[in-house]
Parts: C-alpha cells; sequence; structure tokens
C-alpha cells in the first residue's frame, strides 16, 4: 500500500438530492463524478428512492430539517466550495437549501429535475414556482432540459433558435448562467445552448447514436460535472467545455450492468479536443 508523503488539499463539492438506488441517477451519479474528477465529495439526500434504470417503485421524502442539518454538519468541517441542488420535492426543503447557499456563500448549480423520464411533473407545481422565485436568483448556473425550460417560460422549444431565444430570456430573468441541454441535433453534432455574461453560446460534441435508456443519468452526471469543475476553480469556458466531455465519455464509453441493461461510467480518455464551444450572438 503506498504511504502518502504529504497532506493534499482537496476541493469540495456537495450534492443535494435524492439518492438512487441503481446507481444511474441522483446522489450515487454525483458522487462518483466528483470521485472521478478529484473533487472531495459531500451529499445531502433529498429523498430515497426504490428504482433502478427501468423503474421507480417507492419514493421516501427527507424531512427540510434533516436536509438543512446534513448541509448544516458537513459545512461545521469541510469547505465545500459548489453546491448542486437537484431534485427537491417540498417548499421547505427549496427553502432550506436556499437559506444555506445564503449562510455559507456557497456558489449554487441548479439542476431542478422538475420533470419525470415520461415528461410528467416529477414535483408539484406549487413547489415549481418556488423553485423559480427562491432558488433560481441564488443560483450561479441553471442547467434546464428543453421540457423544463418550456415548462418555466410557457412556450414550445421546437428548433436550435428557439434554444438560443429561450436560453437569452432565461439569463435575462434569473441573471446566471443558463444550460439548455439536450434539444438540438445539427449534422453529425448534438448541441446544448449556454448564455451567461450577456452572450449565447453553443457547445458540442459529436452525435451518439444510443438508445433513449442507456442516456440515464447524463443530465445528472452533466449538472455534477460542472458542478466538480468549477470547485476545481476552472473558468466557466474550461469548466463547460470539461464538463460536456466526461459526459460524452461517459456515454461512449458505457458499461454493461446487467442483461440488456448499459449504464454511463466515467471514461477512461479524455474527449476535451471533441468538443468546441461557440459564440452564437448576443441577446
Amino acid at each position: 500500500m503506498t504511504k502518502r508523503t504529504k497532506m493534499q488539499f482537496y476541493p469540495s463539492a456537495m450534492s443535494v438530492t435524492a439518492s438512487d438506488s441503481g446507481g444511474g441517477a441522483g446522489i450515487a451519479a454525483d458522487l462518483r463524478t466528483f470521485n472521478a474528477l478529484g473533487v472531495y465529495a459531500t451529499c445531502a439526500v433529498s429523498a430515497v428512492t426504490c428504482q433502478n434504470p427501468a423503474v421507480t417503485r417507492r419514493i421516501e421524502v427527507v424531512p427540510a430539517d434533516i436536509i438543512a442539518c446534513q448541509i448544516d454538519t458537513v459545512m461545521e468541517k469541510i469547505a465545500v466550495r459548489s453546491i448542486k441542488a437537484g431534485m427537491l420535492f417540498s417548499a421547505e426543503s427549496i427553502r432550506a437549501v436556499a437559506e444555506a447557499v445564503k449562510k455559507y456563500d456557497l456558489e449554487l448549480i441548479c439542476d431542478p429535475e422538475m420533470l419525470s423520464l415520461t415528461g410528467k411533473n416529477a414535483i408539484a407545481d406549487e413547489v415549481v414556482e418556488v423553485v423559480k422565485s427562491e432558488l433560481f436568483p441564488l443560483a450561479a448556473w441553471i442547467t434546464l432540459s428543453v421540457p423544463e425550460a418550456e415548462t418555466i417560460l410557457g412556450k414550445k422549444i421546437a428548433a436550435l433558435s428557439d434554444m438560443l431565444d429561450a436560453a437569452g430570456e432565461l439569463m435575462e430573468m434569473y441573471s446566471a448562467f443558463i444550460w439548455l441541454k439536450g434539444g438540438a441535433v445539427e449534422g453529425k453534432q448534438a448541441l446544448d445552448v449556454i448564455a451567461g455574461d450577456g452572450k449565447i453560446y453553443t457547445i458540442a460534441s459529436p452525435k451518439l447514436e444510443l438508445l433513449p435508456q442507456n442516456t440515464y443519468g447524463a443530465g445528472t452526471t452533466l449538472s455534477a460535472a460542472l458542478t466538480g469543475m468549477l470547485a476545481l476553480d476552472m473558468s466557466w469556458k474550461q469548466a463547460v467545455c470539461a464538463a460536456k466531455a466526461f459526459v460524452y465519455g461517459s456515454l461512449a464509453q458505457s458499461v454493461e450492468i446487467g442483461k440488456n441493461t448499459l449504464a454511463m461510467y466515467p471514461p477512461s480518455e479524455d474527449f476535451y479536443n471533441l468538443i468546441k464551444l461557440s459564440e452564437a450572438g448576443r441577446k
């Protein structure tokens, strides 16, 4: 066993979201991502689920005071730099996270996971409103799927031009960086849209031919990778390209975990050079 000869300071990040017993999303995916990036992983569990990549059978919500206690207890001893807020099921839970962000001056990456894989609301409408009014205004970054952006803006997003407009509108609404993910395929490229600093960008990776069930956890992994990269004190442009590359690699190098079941897994090589960030215009 190799002995450490020198103490090494590790940057730390936190995930506040549900536990996915199947490991494809939620806390398990976030902590796996943080560890792969060389970031010390901490968490506060917002719910316990009974699920696998194909089905969710039960969800047990953790009370807001327990979520707050988890965060406070971690912060007593660990210098968390960035915090990801994922699926939160109640207004009280959202407020507990919001108070912690303000109390500890944390960089917040908000990935609200408002919709299930079937497109139905995963959290109640009134909870969505609290996310929008009390959590989004505190966020440095907000990552959204196209259907989630449609829910927030109340309009259809059908083309890349719609994504560009929607990202710009959301940037102005919340004064945050917006990452609108998974909505456009242009030729051989899969495009997301990022808005921030008054500009709008596309970020592209090569298109992968994958079945929908084999992309489970991609959005969760993306926001966790972004959180980890920011905890490593990267510039935002470096962070988004590195996060996109990590997700691309995790999909390209999926592992078999059961019969006809593939799962994303941290890649064994770096795909950073395959990612292209381009300015699309000003809003």
